[in-house]
């Protein structure tokens, strides 16, 4: 979640929200919910404590005829926060983020890696071979991960990228001795399917969020390793479709470095969402001749549009390698 004004109040409206439903149903919400919202709801609602009546009535329109009789007081919100998590989610998981979200002890299982900060887990996997952290970071998502790596040396850091890189999936026995490390909370793994985890992708993604300075030094070091390894995650990191999450700045500088050209056929295998971010970056006759254009053009190979988007990605790194525009990369950063 983005750490904004906007972003706040949403939070703050929610918790308001759950803590007017009460234990038993805000309980029934917080299943329904991952480890991040449900750490980031209770700590706010740990935050409130007497609500104004203008503020409940905001929050809930509907109801407001009930609300706009009282304040809404809990007396001591560290319990109700303690009793909500506990019905919701089970003691372990519960205490677990309890103490993150008041202050103090601990669960295992590869699961459980979930609920628990990066710092921790990365202290949990600090002595353990390179190939067992990078099986376990495959199943957190990319974003923890890529904070639990943030953790390491530089060293580490790359030994266990290169081996997420390669991971081509986990066999059956595998995980489940991998779990049992940390503990039994995923049962019957002899009777699982090979787990489709690892690979170039999820190495990419994970560089991705981890920062410049990072991404250059650990495709560095994979490079050496094998150099077709390397380009095959930095083919991963920014796709063409991916140009859509760029802001309009970053996208006009793109487009002024391609050639009509060469556009017109990238873009025969753009989505429509992309198109539309191509037409809306333009002035209104040159995204009419765009049309014009994409209409009139026949079919064209596959291979021709896909090495079209490859010189596009190859402006974008360039672009990004000057400063011109900066790619989301973890943390605060964001498209810019």
């Amino acid at each position: 979640m983005p750490n904004n004004s906007n972003n706040d109040d949403g939070l703050e409206s929610a918790a308001i929200l759950l803590m007017s439903l009460g234990e038993e149903e805000a309980a029934q919400v917080f299943k329904h919910l991952g480890p991040k919202e449900v750490q980031k709801l209770g700590e706010t609602i740990a935050k409130l404590k007497v609500i104004p009546r203008e503020r409940v009535e905001a929050v809930l329109e509907r109801f407001a005829h009930t609300a706009a009789e009282q304040h809404i007081l809990v007396p001591d919100t560290d319990e109700y926060v303690k009793s909500v998590l506990r019905k919701a989610l089970g003691d372990d998981k519960a205490n677990l983020l309890i103490d993150r979200i008041l202050q103090g002890s601990d669960v295992s299982g590869i699961e459980s890696l979930k609920w628990m900060d990066p710092g921790s887990v990365a202290e949990l996997l600090r002595n353990e071979h390179p190939q067992i952290v990078a099986a376990i970071l495959v199943h957190l998502d990319n974003d923890q991960s890529s904070d639990v790596l943030k953790c390491f040396t530089e060293r580490q850091r790359n030994e266990v990228l290169i081996r997420i890189a390669t991971l081509d999936g986990i066999q059956p026995a595998a995980l489940k001795d991998l779990n049992e490390v940390l503990s039994k909370v995923l049962a019957g793994g002899d009777k699982l399917k090979k787990a489709s985890l690892g690979g170039v992708k999820a190495a990419a993604e994970i560089i991705n969020l981890m920062g410049t300075a990072v991404e250059t030094s650990a495709l560095d070091y994979i490079r050496e390793a094998d150099g077709d390894l390397a380009q095959k995650i930095m083919d991963n990191m920014f796709t063409f479709e991916d140009m859509n999450k760029l802001d309009d700045k970053g996208f006009q500088a793109v487009l002024k470095e391609v050639q009509s050209e060469s556009l017109v056929i990238a873009l025969k295998g753009a989505t429509p969402e992309l198109r539309d971010k191509v037409f809306r970056n333009m002035s209104s006759r040159a995204a009419e001749t765009l049309r014009e254009d994409l209409e009139s053009r026949g079919p064209v190979r596959v291979s021709e549009v896909e090495a079209e988007q490859k010189e596009m990605l190859k402006i974008v790194r360039r672009l990004v390698d000057e400063g011109q525009i900066v790619l989301a990369s973890g943390g605060a950063d964001d498209f810019l």
